[in-house]
């Protein structure tokens, strides 16, 4: 199915609405859709650098929209909505596990690499700040810093150095991308545990 999905994804760049449909992508990715919008913004970007920018502002806009969309999904609609959307992807196991031991902070810093690398993968994060209740302004600004800088990033790479960038950036980028993630989820959790203050959880 995914694959499939993937597939059907890539195809939308053909298409004179294709700018209607990256910001179909971007949104539900941030809320319900497995595929991140990254695989149809590429395509499109190199297509036409000259709207690389535009581009990535309506991919910006539209992922921080659908995490507003996925942040009231947790926060009104968990059990009824959020859970089978989130069980359906097999991804339940590792929300509970992260509502286990999370609070403001650490939605904040999870937002952060989400939305940069897909770690853990955006739905996740922005149904759990809502079941978490944590603070909307924060989470707007932590969406609108961490998509934003993904995707503009991405524009003037793609505008700068065009096709002989994009190997880099589907294979090496994301793998840089996701340790550089995981490193720093993983230095903020040490701080928590060891830290003396009593900040936060330990688990």
């Amino acid at each position: 199915m995914l694959r499939r999905l993937y597939d059907w994804t890539i195809s939308l760049a053909a298409r004179k609405t294709a700018e209607i449909w990256l910001a179909v992508i971007a949104f539900i990715e941030s809320s319900i859709f497995l595929v991140p919008a990254d695989v149809l913004f590429l395509p499109m970007a190199l297509a036409r650098p000259e709207r690389a920018y535009r581009l990535a502002l309506v991919a910006t806009a539209a992922s921080v929209l659908g995490g507003i969309a996925g942040y009231f999904l947790g926060y009104f609609a968990y059990e009824t909505v959020a859970q089978p959307i989130l069980n359906f992807y097999g991804k339940l196991a590792a929300f509970e596990s992260l509502r286990a031991c999370t609070d403001e902070n650490t939605i904040a810093l999870l937002l952060v690499t989400s939305g940069l690398a897909h770690l853990p993968p955006i739905k996740v994060v922005t149904i759990l700040a809502g079941v978490a209740h944590a603070s909307f302004f924060i989470f707007v600004a932590s969406c609108i810093l961490a998509r934003g800088a993904r995707f503009f990033a991405l524009a003037w790479a793609l505008k700068k150095y065009g096709e002989p960038i994009r190997t880099f950036i589907e294979k090496r980028l994301s793998l840089i991308a996701t340790i550089a993630a995981a490193a720093l989820i993983g230095l903020y959790f040490m701080f928590k545990y060891f830290s003396a203050s009593g900040f936060g959880t330990t688990c």
